[in-house]
């Protein structure tokens, strides 16, 4: 199957070179975004957030392009992600990459952006791309290809927007203002190419990331927290704290979409848009609240992945399962570079180059994921929580290496008496539970954590997990009910559990190897060694 999907990639790549020049390459990547557009409302098939949410620029760029219901991160943290999809590899053989607190990069590890400038190309970002603070060594050597003198405060946009419209702006002009500077950083960024060379750009705002300017959704943007009723997931009460969380949330997430336009008509204006390959995806799920990001439920990991450009049909919505890991590979396949042999995503040019709907490769029925760390002290003796899943169409399964410890941080009370402020848990992360950023849903799930009618989700979200989970997605598609002890389970779970270790196993994951025990804190174990 390896073999056949490999020949498959090779004729695409070649009849792809004979027909058209290397595209440009712009990637749109919006930190903590997961999948919020209204196209989206169509796959999703049932009522959800995304009937609320209006983003018109993604959704001409799924109509003109492929739109993957399938596409996950190797992991659900922004670090780890990352390194993952800059290096075409999954995160645990990132090795310090892969660590929010104290990562370094290590230069060994080829990385597709000075992969394509070695090959010829014009390659730039704005904001965000690894983290923390892109030291000299990153894959795009710390501020180097850095193009943000027309500004940074798009990056919080609520914040900044709010502050303009108190100061006496109307919310037109402060939004104008703060797209002037999207537009002006991509104008340098353009501007300093040379005999035009295609270009490689990466757009990585972090707005969607916390915090939020509180009803920034309904004052900015008019979206009405009420309108959410009865279209949150089961994990997220339906009250009215949440609902404005979430409306702000949104808020972020269709100034997000504004940003991406800006770069649209750029390209038009300058007659490059055909010749672009043009991207839109996120790092994990929903910040601050409960099974997003930093856990392996799908409101965690699958993300939204939009692809338009060259030779590629639109309209189409693709049932692959993708992991960003792909992207590497697929990014050199357009640029016409060979993907070194290290890298274990595979290029995703055959299925985009296919005219089709639905299931194209029959192999991608399936990725997984995984997690070490997010923040470093969020345990006691800087531990991770380590765990990795399987996800198929039908399942999800979950292995948990250490279930005694805490998923997302140690919670910091025992009792309501010790119990943090409510507005500490909306502003500071560190207060309880560290590995779930600070936010109003977070505060209020909290304080309710001995309610009888939600003692449940705050157990889902921050109480200590089994060993092994497991979801049936027919049944339970929010993945609430693990069924991994039921009998009538069992072959499943044997079947799945086989698979991921096997799996690790083949791709080298520390944590499954001889000495999992030294990937427990720094210098990591690396593959092979």
């Amino acid at each position: 199957m390896r073999l056949a999907s490999l020949l498959l990639s090779l004729c695409a790549a070649s009849a792809f070179a004979a027909e058209v020049k290397r595209p440009n390459i712009v990637f749109c990547f919006a930190d903590d975004w997961g999948r919020y557009a209204s196209c989206y409302a169509k796959v999703d098939g049932r009522p959800g957030i995304n009937d609320v949410i209006r983003t018109p620029n993604i959704d001409r760029i799924a109509g003109e392009g492929v739109m993957f219901r399938n596409a996950f991160v190797t992991a659900p943290s922004c670090t780890p992600c990352r390194s993952s999809l800059l290096s075409g590899q999954y995160f645990f053989r990132t090795h310090m990459g892969a660590i929010l607190n104290g990562a370094r990069w290590d230069s060994s590890i080829p990385t597709y952006p000075l992969m394509l400038r070695d090959a010829g190309y014009h390659i730039g970002k704005s904001h965000k791309v690894w983290s923390p603070g892109q030291p000299a060594d990153a894959p795009y050597g710390g501020q180097k290809y850095a193009y943000e003198k027309a500004g940074r405060k798009f990056n919080n946009f609520s914040e900044n927007a709010t502050e303009m419209v108190k100061a006496g702006a109307t919310f037109a002009d402060a939004k104008a203002k703060l797209l002037a500077e999207v537009s002006g950083n991509f104008q340098a960024f353009l501007a300093a190419r040379q005999d035009d060379k295609p270009f490689c750009y990466w757009f990585g705002p972090t707005l969607t990331h916390r915090t939020f300017e509180k009803h920034s959704g309904v004052n900015l943007w008019g979206i009405n927290p009420d309108d959410l009723k009865g279209k949150l997931p089961a994990f997220l009460p339906d009250v009215p704290e949440v609902r404005d969380d979430v409306a702000d949330y949104l808020g972020e997430c269709q100034a997000w979409d504004a940003g991406v336009g800006v770069l649209i008509a750029e390209l038009e204006k300058r007659g490059e848009l055909a010749n672009t390959l043009f991207v839109i995806s996120g790092d994990h799920g929903m910040p601050g609240v409960p099974g997003g990001k930093c856990n392996l439920y799908d409101h965690g990991t699958n993300v939204a992945l939009i692809v338009r450009g060259p030779g590629i049909k639109g309209g189409r919505i693709v049932d692959d399962f993708v992991n960003l890991m792909d992207l590497a590979p697929t990014f050199l396949a357009f640029g016409r570079v060979a993907p070194p042999a290290v890298m274990t995503g595979r290029s995703l040019l055959p299925v985009l180059r296919d005219e089709g709907s639905g299931q194209i490769d029959p192999s991608r029925t399936w990725v997984v994921t995984g997690r070490e760390r997010h923040v470093g002290s969020a345990r006691e003796g800087n531990l991770p929580y380590p765990h990795r899943a399987l996800r198929t169409k039908e399942f999800l399964y979950v292995r948990n290496f250490a279930p005694d410890r805490w998923p997302l941080g140690s919670p910091h009370f025992t009792s309501r008496a010790d119990l943090p402020k409510f507005e500490d848990l909306e502003k500071i992360t560190y207060t309880a539970f560290a590995d779930m950023d600070a936010s109003p849903t977070k505060a209020w799930v909290v304080h309710h954590f001995d309610d009888p009618q939600y003692k449940w989700v705050y157990d889902y979200a921050f109480g200590k997990r089994p060993a092994e989970e497991l979801y049936d997605l027919t049944k339970d598609p929010e993945q609430l009910k693990n069924v991994a002890a039921d009998p009538a389970y069992a072959a499943t779970l044997k079947q799945l559990s086989g698979q991921l270790l096997t799996t690790l196993k083949q791709v080298e994951d520390p944590r499954v190897g001889p000495s999992p025990v030294k990937f427990e804190l720094p210098p990591f174990t690396q593959p092979g060694k």
